[in-house]
Parts: C-alpha cells; structure tokens; sequence
C-alpha cells in the first residue's frame, strides 16, 4: 500500500472541523468501521471496503500536523492548513500512501477485531485469544507513535496498559516462536511483534518476570525447552460444551416459537455468539398465565456471574420490556410472564438482547451488514490457514493475518 496515490477531498464543516473524505466515507454500522483516536482528530476506515487512506475528523489541526504528513503527505497537510485558517473551504487533493498510514490501518482493524469480531460455535467462526492480539496491538500502538501526543485524550494509546494487561501471553509467542521454522512469515512477524513489545516496555519503564523472560529470549533466541507443537499452544481447556437449542421444559401448551434480533452493538464482545440463530424463545400458555422463556448462546468466555445481562421483549408492538438472564454452560437463560390478549394465537413478538448501561438502543437490522463482517473474516481466517511465502512483508496493512487470527486456525477446536 505505501508508495501508491489515491484521492482524497479536504472539506471545512460549518463547526470548524476539517475532514479529510476517502471514497469509503458513507454511513454506516459501527461494527463496520475501524476507528482511532489519534492526537487532535479521529480516523476511520471501512473494513468492509479494500485497504486505504483512513477518513479524518480534525478538530485541532495545529496537534493533526505532527502526523498530517506522515499518513496522506505534504499535499494534504497543506490542504487541511488551507482550509483551517480560511484560505479554501474545500479540496480534492492528491494523497500518498505511507508507512504510517498502513500501519495506522493495521491499527485500526486490530483494534476493530478486538471490539466487533464475530466468534460464534453455531457459524463456525472461532475467537481470537485476547493476549496474542493485545500483544501485537502494543506492539502497533509503539510503531504509530507519531499518531499520539501527551495530551492524555487519545484512549488507543495505551502501549503500556496493553503490555501489562497481556503479558501472560509473552511466555505463549516465545514458545510459538521456538515451535517454528524461522524463515516463515509467522515466525518473523512473532520477532517482529516480540521486539517491539521490548522496545515499548523499555520506553515505558516497565519491569516483570514476564518481560525479563523476553528480553533474555532477545538476547538470545534459542529454544529452552521441548519443542511444543502450536495445536497444543492454543488447545483451551474448559468445560464450554454447546447445548443450545434444547428448549427449557415448563410445561404448558406451546403458543408461538421464533428467534430474535442479535445486534452486537447493544452488549460487549465476549457474551454472546455473534451467530443470527443465538437468540430464540418460546411463547407458552400455562393455564391462564402466558410466559415467555428466552434462550440465547453465550460465548466461550461470556462471564458466569454478577452481569445483568437482558433480553428486550415486545408484543404486538407494545412497550418493551426486559427479561433478566442468567448463564448456566453455554446459554444465557431467562422466563417472564407476557401480557397478552385473551384467545392470542398469534402473537408478533420482538426479542433482542442487551447489557443495561452499555447499550446504545435498537438500531436498524443489520443482517446483510453483520453477514459481510462473517465473510472478511471467513476469507482473513483462510489465508491464515495458509503458510505465505518467507518474504512476505511482515506489516502490509490489514492484508497480513495477525498472530491471533494465525493461532485461531491452528486450534483444535471443532467449530
């Protein structure tokens, strides 16, 4: 990506900020888009859409212009200061393709992957390990720097706080590494991510048994112990058996059956399959009573306890209301009795599920958007199931398969 020219339009909004638009600039589903809080503006590119210059929302340009350059090039810089200070309130403008703007790409989508990743047994489509890609998003978030500044508003430059909160796995890629030969593209991009997590450690002043472990492999990386096969790397060790689809057994005479609406925004990642077929109910009569049991698929890591996790139910278009859940295995479950009309048969319920305080409101379908998200993994899954050739570049964009997405297709796990 970097060396190429691509367009781009420079614009002044009526608040004063300065966008930079790129073709893939239209309105979207968040979890289609990959985002980054960056020092005076916010970037953003379209996942679903080829690798290219991000979008910018620039509300300080004087703090923009220590990276303005470095991502798109002089031109654009320029442009951007024009518009500023009155000069033009508009431009398309030639942008160039650097280093730093594909590794701000790479960025973006690790941080995507982090946060919208679609898991799911019932699809097929396994789950990223947390530490591998908190790692490598350390060792990103060092390399992009020039992004950043000190003003402590920019969330996504947490090099230190990612390295802490994932250094358990730095243990895990020494091994992976060790596990390897040393010209494939996973091994050089393992030294690549391993230096750079030692290098920001340094810069941070940060000191552990698992960091002095690291820099002693730097100094000398040669295996220290049995080799290790990577399956058994990555093998997860838990008692996540998929149950789901039995339906709870209450009694009563069946009314109506169906599934619900599952929309990633409204709950954080690691609660629930991303699967459309996770959340299903069952409207049942119980002498006069009329109840509805709620049966949703929790995700591999989904928490067992103390989150109150709900599903939203509305009749006929009434008001909506929510049904507390519980996890027992791998379903989250819940029952609640529902106001319907004497002699119903037909009842047209809505259902979709949410975490109260996180939740931003039911939004718009969405399926042909979240059955995009599931084919771009699909096809990033499959290339990382494929060895690349030795001199692959070990950070081209979003085109190279992160380690994580590497290690999830070396489980054993049978999805």
């Amino acid at each position: 990506m970097a060396g190429a020219l691509v367009h781009v339009h420079v614009a002044r909004g009526d608040d004063g900020t300065i966008q930079v638009i790129t073709a893939g600039a239209l309105a979207a589903p968040d979890y289609t888009r990959a985002v980054l809080d960056v020092a005076g503006a916010v970037l953003a590119w379209p996942v679903l859409a080829a690798p290219g210059p991000p979008m910018a929302e620039i509300h300080d340009v004087g703090r923009a212009q220590q990276w303005l350059w470095a991502v798109y090039g002089e031109r654009v810089a320029a442009a951007v200061h024009a518009c500023a200070v009155g000069e033009l309130l508009e431009l398309r403008v030639a942008a160039d393709m650097t280093p730093l703007a594909g590794s701000a790409t790479r960025l973006g989508f690790g941080h995507w992957a982090a946060r919208w990743w679609p898991a799911s047994h019932l699809d097929g489509i396994p789950a990223l390990q947390p530490d591998v890609l908190g790692l490598e998003l350390a060792a990103l978030t060092h390399e992009c720097q020039q992004l950043f500044d000190d003003d402590g508003d920019q969330p996504d430059d947490c090099v230190a706080e990612l390295i802490e909160e994932h250094q358990d796995a730095v243990a895990l890629l020494i091994q992976w590494r060790h596990a390897i030969p040393p010209s494939t593209y996973t091994a050089r991009r393992l030294e690549h991510v391993l230096r750079s997590v030692d290098d920001a450690a340094d810069s941070a002043g940060l000191d552990s048994e698992a960091l002095r472990h690291l820099r002693s492999f730097l100094a000398r990386p040669r295996p220290d112990g049995t080799p290790v096969d990577p399956v058994a790397l990555f093998a997860r060790h838990d008692d996540y058996a998929l149950a789901a689809g039995e339906p709870l057994v209450t009694g009563g005479r069946l009314i109506a059956r169906g599934s619900g609406t599952n929309d990633w925004r409204r709950y954080p990642p690691g609660f629930v399959d991303a699967s459309e077929t996770a959340v299903a109910w069952t409207a049942r009569a119980l002498g006069a009573r009329r109840q509805i049991e709620v049966e949703v698929v929790a995700h591999i890591t989904a928490p067992v306890a103390a989150v109150p996790l709900a599903a939203e139910v509305r009749v006929n278009d009434g008001p909506r209301n929510r049904v507390s859940l519980s996890r027992r295995v791998d379903v989250w479950t819940g029952r609640a009795d529902l106001d319907l009309p004497a002699g119903e048969t037909q009842p047209r319920i809505e259902l979709g599920v949410l975490l109260p305080g996180f939740d931003p409101g039911p939004g718009p379908e969405g399926g042909a958007d979240r059955d995009s998200v599931r084919a771009l993994v699909r096809r990033r899954l499959a290339t990382a199931a494929q060895p690349l050739a030795p001199n692959s570049p070990p950070n081209d964009g979003t085109s190279g398969p992160f380690l994580a997405e590497i290690a999830a297709t070396t489980t054993d796990e049978d999805y």
